[in-house]
């Protein structure tokens, strides 16, 4: 049975340079629907970084990849919002789409979350853009096992794939990939080769009865 587990990651922000200004510009009503991308105090949610994980933790459906019969895998989705002169929130949308319902999910709860506490530029409240990454973790079933060197993460060439699968033999084994080539190695190691960055899955079959064993995703970086 699949396990799962959510992390929420810490707070990211874009940035431009703003020219600092000691008094506000006569177009007060301009700057005031102005979205800022860089604040000098950024929009927090009430209690701070550490009370926001915890609502977090605590509201988020977890299970919704499970649910979605995600494959294993490591999954960051992230999204954006806009933290209003008043704290309220609004432009809610997914910057990521690795589907299985996650950014649905994530967007559900920023929604739930209520007011928060507007960002401060030269000592004025004012709209700002926040981005939330949160990863959901999908373990593998019990008794099999199937990663890389780094854990779900492929890298444009070749890739050792790493399994353990308790009961079938190696040569019983055959692996597929969505986007690349799978080959099997003389000593019976498997090697996944891919061109260039996204999200890959690889599945492994029995072949006494062309099973499938389990699935995994992967996220492809390109290598340095």
């Amino acid at each position: 049975m699949k396990q799962y587990l959510v992390l929420p990651s810490l707070f990211l922000l874009f940035a431009i340079n703003l020219h600092a200004q000691n008094t506000p510009p006569p177009d007060t009503v301009k700057t005031e629907n102005k979205i800022f991308t860089k604040v000098d105090v950024e929009a927090s949610y009430p209690g701070g970084t550490d009370a926001w994980i915890d609502f977090l933790r605590k509201n988020l459906n977890a299970s919704v990849p499970v649910d979605y019969d995600a494959p294993s895998g490591k999954y960051t989705t992230v999204v954006k919002f806009v933290v209003s002169r008043n704290g309220t929130l609004s432009d809610i949308a997914a910057e990521t789409n690795l589907r299985y319902g996650m950014e649905e999910e994530v967007i559900r709860i920023i929604k739930k979350s209520g007011t928060w506490i507007p960002a401060e530029q030269n000592n004025r409240k004012v709209n700002a853009y926040r981005r939330q990454p949160v990863t959901f973790l999908v373990e593998q079933p019990e008794g099999i096992n199937i990663t890389s060197k780094t854990p779900y993460t492929l890298f444009t060439g070749d890739n050792e794939i790493l399994f353990d699968i308790k009961r079938v033999k190696n040569r019983d084994l055959r692996l597929t990939i969505s986007k690349g080539t799978v080959r099997q190695t003389e000593d019976g190691q498997f090697v996944a080769t891919v061109t260039e960055p996204g999200r890959v899955i690889i599945r492994i079959y029995n072949t006494k009865n062309d099973k499938e064993l389990a699935a995994a995703s992967f996220e492809v970086k390109a290598k340095n």
